[in-house]
């Protein structure tokens, strides 16, 4: 079993700059582009269970291969008994979708800690990061609204994210961290 922290650590410094290209994948690969965010989501919980198993040696080929097997396993789902075809939902007892609340509460507080720890980020850092990690921007798009080159956006982004890492799962207070 793999230490949470180191888990934590590798996703963050291997996985998710392979977002943008995740995302293309799955939006030309699936068949419904639109639900390319929530299988972001289905996926990234997979790579986190394997990966507490054992970190793989090579983060893309691991991320992509588990994309592909949750697409198909999806397709097979939706195959098996549309749900259309139910007449009353409630009658098959399925449990509520909504989370614990002692989910909630952790949910609330790693949310206020990552936006204490995003609003210490250099300006021209933070503001890239929020475009990229949490408006979804694509990197090209925020050069251009910024006035900026691609290689420029993809240093400060890279920065940005490698305070937050060190700042949220390291012993580095982002006051301490090097501009």
């Amino acid at each position: 079993m793999v230490p949470a922290p180191a888990v934590k650590l590798w996703f963050v410094r291997e996985v998710l700059p392979l977002e943008a290209a995740l995302m293309r994948y799955l939006r030309s690969s699936y068949r419904n582009a639109g639900e390319a965010a929530d299988l972001r989501q289905d996926i990234y919980a997979e790579v986190i269970a394997s990966a507490q198993e054992q970190i793989p040696n090579t983060a893309k080929p691991f991320v992509f291969a588990i994309a592909h097997h949750i697409m198909v396993d999806r397709v097979r789902r939706e195959r098996v008994v549309p749900m259309d075809t139910i007449a009353d939902v409630e009658k098959l007892g399925l449990a509520s979708e909504s989370p614990p609340p002692d989910r909630i509460v952790i949910a609330r507080d790693e949310l206020r800690h990552l936006r204490a720890a995003i609003e210490q980020l250099p300006p021209r850092c933070r503001e890239i990061v929020v475009m990229a990690r949490i408006e979804g921007l694509p990197g090209r798009e925020i050069a251009t609204r910024l006035n900026l080159t691609d290689a420029t956006v993809s240093y400060h982004l890279k920065k940005g994210m490698q305070l937050l890492v060190d700042v949220l799962y390291g012993s580095v207070p982002l006051s301490e961290a090097p501009e």
